[in-house]
């Protein structure tokens, strides 16, 4: 918050005369009143975002309101016709063309997730961990290798839900495991989701962005390695040692279940292809994979209905459409009005001075670092889109870095990023920030250690 302010005061001679910049259209009017009570604006918006648990207001609510304020100030201040009002319009379509692109995206990957854990996929993974008998520092190495390994198709957050389960089911009355644990599991699921396009929101924004192709991100698997690996070593010897007791945990998968995971792969492959060879949006094959998920969903609800039938069962019909309207709606508004409030500050021509002032005096290499740090306390979502729509001039290596900063920064802290926050709520003060925060160090070596390698990489080996 303190850098946009920052932004601010160093705006003070810039003229007011609408430009097209790089980063789309610049009205210059970051030292107008209308600049700064804009920029307050998000500042307070994102503060009741940060004060959500405490105001019992969904963190969609603030951010759209100041994105509606804000896009309304500028029209108004560029009146209802001419120029001014033309590319007003124009840059608010095209801002919410991007958001649309997302959204249709996050929809299909939410209710495939959605349809997955109806149908007792993730519980009957949940449950064969359990009934192993693997030691508590088994686990923490397994937990945590599948988080970095489900996270780059499953998002990071669903990824930490699911081996949370885990965690807090074996390792009851063991606070010390549960913490360490929760912990590693924060930076696996981030660390793993940095690697592939499909892993978080803001790796799918560089990719549609176009700022690296989908196998490009394959070049910051070694890089996210390190990120979870060391600090995971340094936590290891902190570990407790013996192992839980074994329980007896049966869960099996609902009839479809394993036909909808194939069926998701089935979409992701349509989505690179379409992306990579026929230059259409992630969009289209997501949308292409939901209508082969309605499909299913046809195939699924008939047997559902015949069993009860010839059982004298309850009907119990199955629709694609009931899983969509469970999907995480509140999180997709929110991504709009952090879409629509960045769009608003780049048109103000915020985000074109932070570039100037911020990869322009600092380097891209030490900007994105940065960057990365400042996403452990605010959102990535918000610090990659304003990345992209300031577009400063960076190579593909330096792209990628960011994509590896943003990611990874907000494991720093429990509250950098949407695992963390999910984690605390579920651990119920067995991970808490305090408790997070003991081992910071060792992430920010891990976070240090994983740009040393990926700018070494770029140098000698995809250099």
């Amino acid at each position: 918050m303190r850098w946009f302010a920052a932004l601010a005061l160093l705006s003070a001679s810039t003229p007011l005369m609408a430009a097209e910049t790089g980063a789309g259209v610049n009205f210059h009017l970051v030292a107008h009143p209308i600049g700064w009570v804009a920029l307050a604006l998000f500042v307070l918006a994102y503060v009741a975002v940060i004060l959500e648990e405490r105001i019992h207001i969904a963190k969609s609510k603030p951010v759209m309101l100041a994105a509606a304020l804000i896009w309304g100030m500028i029209a108004w201040q560029n009146g209802g016709t001419g120029t001014d009002a033309n590319l007003t319009r124009e840059a608010f379509e095209a801002m919410f063309l991007e958001y649309a692109e997302i959204f249709f995206f996050l929809v299909v990957a939410m209710t495939y997730v959605t349809a997955m854990g109806e149908r007792g996929v993730f519980e009957a993974l949940r449950s064969q961990l359990i009934r192993y008998g693997f030691s508590y520092r088994s686990l923490f190495w397994i937990t945590g290798l599948l988080a970095f390994l489900i996270s780059p198709v499953l998002d990071n957050l669903t990824t930490a839900l699911v081996m949370s389960a885990v965690i807090l089911a074996v390792g009851a009355g063991n606070t010390r495991f549960i913490t360490l644990a929760m912990i590693n599991l924060v930076v696996a699921a981030n660390a793993g989701g940095a690697w592939s396009a499909f892993g978080d929101i803001t790796t799918l924004m560089v990719w549609q962005a176009n700022k690296a192709q989908f196998f490009d991100f394959f070049r910051l698997f070694f890089p996210a390695v390190v990120n979870w690996l060391v600090p995971a070593l340094i936590m290891f010897v902190a570990l407790p040692k013996g192992r839980p007791a074994s329980t007896e945990s049966h869960s099996r998968i609902k009839h479809g279940g394993i036909s909808i995971c194939l069926t998701f792969a089935l979409t992701i492959a349509i989505t690179v292809v379409g992306r990579q060879w026929l230059g259409m949006p992630a969009a289209y094959g997501m949308l292409t994979g939901l209508a082969l998920l309605n499909l299913l969903a046809s195939r699924i609800d008939y047997r559902q209905r015949h069993y009860a039938l010839a059982h004298g069962a309850e009907e119990q019909g199955y629709s694609i459409f009931r899983i969509i309207a469970n999907a995480e709606w509140d999180t997709l508004l929110f991504f709009y009005g952090v879409f629509a409030c960045v769009g608003g500050l780049a048109a103000l021509g915020y985000l074109e001075l932070a570039s100037t002032r911020l990869y322009g005096n600092l380097g891209p290499t030490t900007a994105n670092a940065a960057m990365g740090v400042l996403s452990s306390v605010v959102d990535n979502i918000p610090i990659m889109f304003a990345v992209i729509k300031m577009n400063p001039p960076m190579d593909a290596s330096q792209w990628l870095l960011i994509t590896l900063t943003a990611g990874v920064g907000g494991s720093l802290l429990s509250v950098g990023s949407a695992a963390g926050v999910a984690l605390m709520g579920a651990a119920r003060g067995q991970y808490t920030f305090m408790s997070h925060l003991r081992w910071s160090w060792a992430i920010a070596l891990g976070y240090a250690a994983s740009i040393a390698l990926h700018l070494w990489l770029t140098r000698f080996v995809f250099g």
